[in-house]
């Protein structure tokens, strides 16, 4: 009986404290009650880079490459926007510079033209777009605010940028993160492209992956790394967030966004909190 007491002890404390927490709240509304029911819809899908630019920080090596117009992941990609075509967007937004031209490629992709293009902005959105009849790609991507800065002092923005570069050995958590990405890189020849994407765009890959930035460089000086990350980085993902907003109609709108991952995991937290959208988890569809 002693052994059995103290076993349900910490059941009825539980038990207790939520039902004084019922209590205390029964009088207040719940918040989402305050924001309109219906809210446009967002699904990010964040990718590595079909044609490897190598422009990211860390890089594929070449053993590890995959080509998406040759099989298996040729039939793999059809699949991936079969899968995608289930959200039936309305809009679809990629991660491009207005300099990309991205009207002109997208009415040159439905003449028949640019199908030997590895990038995932012709596989995926111009492929879905051109199938399911949409008019119009958007071109959201944004440059970060160093530019204006730069104009405004040059000395403090190239101070702020020294040796900001991600291979910084400054913890064990940049090796780790390392590891982490080079494993990835390797797994995705292994693994059909949609199963590879669901994991990309996992709540909990998000999370791992946008910490990748608040280690290393993130902690160089008393604030450098914390100041750089803000002005370049996280004030980039907040512009490509603000250029969807400006695209965004009404609540009836479902909007696909197709992007670098890394930028997914920041635009996940934004969506998630505006009372503006749903995010739509792509592990869902």
């Amino acid at each position: 009986m002693k052994t059995n007491a103290l076993f349900l002890l910490p059941v009825l404390l539980f038990a207790a404290v939520l039902t004084a927490q019922t209590e205390l709240h029964s009088d207040l509304k719940p918040i989402q009650s305050y924001f309109p029911e219906q809210q446009a819809q967002v699904l990010v899908v964040g990718v590595f880079h079909f044609d490897y630019p190598g422009l990211d920080a860390l890089k594929a090596p070449e053993e590890d490459k995959i080509d998406v117009l040759r099989e298996p992941k040729k039939s793999e990609v059809t699949a991936l926007v079969e899968y995608i075509k289930r959200f039936k967007p309305t809009k679809i937004a990629i991660e491009a510079f207005p300099s990309w031209e991205t009207g002109r490629k997208y009415r040159e992709y439905r003449s028949g033209m640019h199908r030997d293009k590895r990038d995932e902005r012709y596989q995926l959105a111009m492929r879905i777009a051109s199938e399911t009849n949409l008019d119009t790609i958007y071109a959201v991507d944004a440059e970060d605010m160093t530019a204006e800065l730069q104009a405004l002092d040059s000395a403090f923005v190239q101070n702020l940028g020294r040796d900001f570069d991600f291979e910084s050995d400054a913890d064990i958590y940049t090796n780790l993160y390392r590891r982490w990405f080079e494993e990835d890189s390797k797994a995705v020849s292994r693994v059909e492209l949609l199963d590879y994407l669901k994991y990309m765009n996992s709540a909990e890959s998000h999370r791992y992956g946008y910490g990748a930035y608040l280690v290393g460089d993130f902690k160089l000086d008393q604030f450098r790394g914390a100041d750089m990350l803000s002005v370049w980085w996280y004030n980039r993902n907040l512009r490509i967030f603000r250029n969807i907003q400006r695209i965004t109609q009404g609540p009836e709108d479902r909007i696909l966004v197709v992007i670098g991952n890394g930028h997914a995991a920041i635009l996940r937290q934004l969506f998630e909190s505006s009372p503006e959208y749903e995010f739509v988890e792509f592990n869902g569809l």
